[in-house]
């Protein structure tokens, strides 16, 4: 229904944000980290938003970036995680923190999310690994502009299809695939570009 909403912050509590836009106010809900983001009381801020459709209920779900609007959407398909499940996901740890959880298959850190327990991460990792590869979590950062969806700096000349093809080559060598997404993508966030020299960069990092 609605792709963003850009307006004035008239209210924050833990749960939620009223953004007055055009003189109508916008109850959004948000998570905890979203709210110790936004700028504060009066200031302008651009949320993207869900719309959550029930029976007995319509809600508006905000995040601060297209990315993690991508990231709650993917999540929310997941037999047994709704809005409000993907949301405190997405609390409990950044997307790119999510994503990294997901491709190494790491429960332990999903099920620290409040109301997700070790069987719903169990399944939120089968469901979705193998459908974020690690371009996914390497080329995050990169598409929001100047500065990332993950809040780091875009290296000039950087693409995300390097990186991927990077770590898939180290993947493909023998190497961890979850210990080449994370070689490469330091190598990446210190700038690092071209795909031989992001897996030289990483190899260093390996050995």
């Amino acid at each position: 229904m609605y792709a963003f909403l850009n307006g004035i912050i008239d209210e924050i509590t833990e749960s939620g944000a009223v953004i007055d836009v055009g003189g109508v106010g916008y109850n959004v809900q948000i998570s905890p980290a979203t709210a110790f983001r936004l700028p504060g009381v009066g200031r302008n801020v651009k949320l993207y938003t869900y719309t959550s459709v029930r029976e007995d209920q319509i809600a508006l779900y905000g995040f601060l970036s297209r990315d993690e609007l991508a990231l709650f959407k993917r999540v929310i398909t997941v037999s047994g995680i709704g809005p409000k499940g993907g949301q405190a996901l997405l609390s409990a740890m950044s997307a790119d923190d999510l994503r990294f959880a997901i491709i190494s298959g790491d429960v332990k850190a999903i099920s620290r999310a409040p109301g997700i327990g070790k069987k719903t991460a169990e399944r939120l990792i089968l469901d979705l690994k193998d459908k974020l590869s690690a371009g996914d979590y390497l080329g995050a950062g990169y598409q929001e502009g100047a500065t990332g969806g993950d809040g780091f700096p875009e290296a000039a000349g950087q693409d995300a299809g390097e990186v991927s093809d990077a770590a898939e080559a180290l993947a493909a060598l023998g190497y961890p695939r979850t210990d080449a997404v994370h070689a490469v993508r330091s190598a990446a966030k210190n700038g690092v570009t071209g795909t031989e020299e992001l897996i030289k960069a990483a190899l260093k990092e390996l050995l």
